[in-house]
């Protein structure tokens, strides 16, 4: 129900856009396990199904916002909305530990981990997407992904960062991005296999925004002549992505 977010960060310079995606998403998330799951257990427990729900629109709408966006922000940002969906199923996985006879207490300590490490995982990967964007948008003074296309060959530096980013933001397997999701779909399966799997349709989701988006930025020839001089990133920038992808 975040619609105001992806407004927001059309509006925001990029360092607040980082701020924003990177630490204050995760607040709510945070709040919950912290301060919710501790007090209210047996709320938590009742709750859990709706929970679930709500995680599965997040996942679902905000991958075919996604797909559906021309402004390279605005897809970032929807993104956000559908990788913190996971967060919100892992969570509800808990709700596996309050059955009877003990219930699965390896569903809820997976589910759990899994949002906690989405939590984390997303906000240096989101980060680093934002920055991505801030630095294209600095040189071409435009975010409309049809007005690119050919960067692989005007900024190769620039290319390969941003092709790790995009992997780690559709969760390829060997990034921090699918530590999260598929921790989260393990506890969510051992507890609903129909929502594990209605999720797992999310995954696909995000790739083909990422893979589609790839395509149309990065390769391709461009029909915008006015970038086809733009300088590769420079030390400063370099050093921030470096730092994050690392993460």
């Amino acid at each position: 129900f975040h619609t105001w977010l992806p407004l927001a960060h059309v509006e925001a310079p990029t360092a607040i856009s980082v701020l924003l995606a990177g630490i204050l998403l995760k607040l709510g998330v945070y709040g919950i396990i912290r301060v919710n799951y501790g007090i209210m257990p047996d709320q938590v427990y009742w709750f859990a199904g709706g929970l679930a729900f709500l995680g599965l629109v997040n996942v679902l709408w905000g991958g075919l916002c996604a797909l559906a966006q021309t402004d390279l922000k605005k897809l970032v940002a929807y993104s956000s909305i559908n990788h913190m969906g996971y967060s919100l199923l892992g969570m509800a996985a808990v709700v596996a530990a309050g059955e009877m006879n003990g219930g699965d207490i390896k569903a809820a300590q997976a589910g759990l981990s899994g949002a906690v490490f989405q939590m984390f995982n997303h906000g240096t990967i989101s980060a680093m997407l934002f920055i991505l964007v801030g630095v294209v948008y600095e040189r071409a003074h435009h975010r409309d992904i049809d007005g690119f296309g050919g960067l692989a060959s005007q900024m190769p530096i620039y290319t390969g960062i941003t092709a790790l980013a995009f992997f780690a933001g559709l969760g390829l397997p060997g990034t921090s991005g699918f530590l999260g999701e598929f921790l989260v779909l393990v506890g969510t399966f051992q507890k609903n296999y129909l929502v594990s799997m209605l999720a797992t349709f999310g995954v696909v989701l995000g790739a083909a925004y990422m893979l589609w988006l790839t395509k149309r930025v990065i390769f391709g020839n461009t029909k915008n002549s006015e970038i086809k001089n733009l300088k590769d990133i420079n030390n400063l920038e370099a050093l921030m992505l470096i730092t994050l992808a690392l993460l």
